[in-house]
């Protein structure tokens, strides 16, 4: 029987047939299980359907997509790589390489090794007067903004590019330099989630409006700096809020929204000084991220930035962006997210968790009077570091899937190092044992296929303290066991094998055990828990432990029985 493949159709399935299948799918597992929390306390659903999206949003959906498509400010986004140098000379090189390789917005922090001498700033009055740029100065009196009063008088009303500082930086004369920055950035780096960077904006936003009598005065020297993580949705969803966010803030101050310049910069809060590399992929989703949500201008940081540049890696992050912008196609599509139900429904989070926020610190003075700041990142960051210790979230490379033979490098690129990064309890785990220099193994015991999987567990998990733990042979009897424990001169040992069998092992192990090895067994064991401790066990390695809180521990146990 022949079938007319244009004739067939798919029956649309309800959301509540969906639900239905999927509570058979969970075998008796609760429907909300399904529901999970983001750490902006913005619960993510299992699906997202256009009737339950019109349902929670209503007219507003509509609204919120045209605000967001009418608030784009440009319909692409600038490249905008910072230059480095150690040398006045090597820093204009550099600066000219960007430029013919694609570089549009130069990015200059001006913490550099040379002296911003009156020669080196003169050559760079040139270039700002021919190409738009973002300066990263520290306070007004930074030299780097001499290169200002290098430029001649009538050249000044067409220069163009940002300024951002700790305090406003006032320049008379240059109309079209932007110097009211929202920058999120550091709070970014203290470890802010999404709502909290969206309503800092506003409230920094806020405080420049109030400073000048028009606000079309305001606007048009002000910008806002975001930090985009590897979140990937979530990073989208927060430039989309903002730009709801700038609609309605407009409309409070009375006037019409306009678009302004959206800057953005890919985080390092999540990069790793282990396994380098790994840090270009994080750079590439997070500038992915970036271009979709519709950032303006855009900087890559180089994947070995936290240590010391180098002319390939600076190249490479240039690319991403170059790659991003010419190859991907993304940037032919206006908000390219847009209708997407899971991204519309999580930007209307956002627009309303962010404005709640920014309400209750203008009401308590602003946000130089809003005390209560610094208590909730830190609260924010304490979760995200929680979560990297006990692998809910994942570091490739340093949390895990580690290379225990992976170098710690000394260098530190002052820049970055105010960042709380969540790799550095990793990081400082590696040196801490590479000072304590212990002897650590893994003792197997039963048929492979039994143990296999505990000992790559408790393999792996060293390696996130870069330590390669040697590996016992496979003993079959206890005796043999309890002979190797107790010739061997290791300082610490785990116990990998089955449940059943470290049930029985343990207890002999413990019995006439020297007391200069350091016990752990391998599982979860509750119910053996007090005795085997009180005997002289160490302690337990297993899935969901938090791997910092246990490894210290371990180094610390080693150091009391070698008193």
């Amino acid at each position: 029987m022949s079938t007319n493949m244009k004739e067939i159709e798919f029956q649309a399935a309800s959301y509540e047939q969906w639900q239905e299948q999927a509570v058979k799918a969970l075998k008796g597992k609760p429907f909300e299980s399904l529901f999970t929390k983001t750490i902006e306390n913005v619960t993510l659903e299992p699906l997202y359907t256009q009737a339950t999206l019109v349902e929670k949003l209503g007219k507003e959906l509509e609204k919120q997509v045209s605000t967001i498509r009418t608030l784009a400010k440009v319909s692409d986004f600038e490249v905008a790589q910072q230059i480095i140098g150690e040398t006045a000379d090597a820093f204009i090189a550099n600066l000219e390489e960007s430029l013919a390789r694609g570089n549009e917005v130069l990015t200059i922090d001006s913490r550099v090794p040379f002296a911003w001498d009156g020669e080196i700033v003169g050559k760079l009055a040139d270039y700002l007067t021919e190409y738009s740029f973002k300066l990263i100065v520290q306070n007004a009196n930074d030299p780097v903004l001499a290169v200002f009063n290098q430029i001649e008088a009538a050249k000044r009303s067409a220069v163009e590019g940002f300024i951002l500082a700790p305090e406003t930086i006032v320049l008379t004369d240059y109309p079209n330099v932007r110097t009211y920055a929202a920058n999120t950035v550091p709070y970014h780096n203290k470890g802010a989630n999404a709502v909290q960077e969206l309503a800092i904006a506003l409230a920094e936003a806020s405080k420049f409006a109030n400073e000048e009598e028009r606000f079309e005065a305001f606007t048009s020297k002000f910008f806002v700096n975001f930090a985009i993580d590897t979140q990937f949705f979530t990073e989208i969803a927060k430039i989309r809020a903002f730009k709801v966010l700038w609609k309605a803030f407009a409309s409070a101050f009375g006037n019409e929204a306009s678009a302004v310049p959206v800057v953005a910069e890919t985080s390092v809060r999540s990069f790793s000084k282990l396994d380098v590399y790994v840090n270009l992929l994080r750079a590439g989703n997070e500038a992915f991220a970036a271009a979709i949500g519709g950032a303006d201008v855009l900087t890559v940081h180089p994947h070995d930035v936290l240590t010391k540049s180098t002319e390939q890696s600076v190249r490479i992050a240039r690319n991403v962006l170059l790659v991003t912008k010419e190859e991907s196609q993304v940037l032919n599509v206006l908000d390219p997210s847009g209708g997407s139900y899971f991204i519309e429904s999580l930007t209307a989070d956002f627009v309303k968790e962010a404005w709640a926020l920014f309400l209750e610190i203008e009401q308590a003075g602003g946000i130089d009077a809003y005390t209560a700041l610094d208590t909730q990142i830190a609260e924010v960051y304490a979760t995200r570091i929680k979560a990297v210790e006990t692998r809910k979230h994942s570091l490739i490379g340093t949390n895990i899937y580690a290379n225990s033979m992976d170098e710690l490098p000394a260098e530190e690129n002052a820049q970055f190092a105010d960042v709380q990064r969540l790799a550095i309890p990793f990081e400082n785990l590696r040196r801490n044992f590479a000072q304590a220099n212990a002897k650590i193994a893994i003792l197997t015991y039963g048929e492979l296929k039994n143990f296999k999987p505990r000992a790559d567990f408790v393999a792996g998990f060293f390696a996130t303290a870069g330590v390669v733990a040697d590996q016992s042979e496979a003993f079959k009897s206890i005796a043999e066991a309890k002979a190797w424990l107790n010739s061997s001169n290791y300082d610490y040992v785990v116990v990998a094998a089955t449940d059943d069998d470290t049930k029985a092992l343990i207890p002999a192990l413990l019995d006439g055990k020297r007391t200069s090895v350091v016990l752990d067994a391998a599982g979860k064991y509750k119910e053996e828990h007090v005795e085997w401790t009180e005997n002289g066990l160490n302690g337990f390695i297993f899935a969901g432990q938090n791997i910092i809180e246990k490894l210290n521990s371990v180094t610390a146990s080693m150091k009391e029985v070698q008193r």
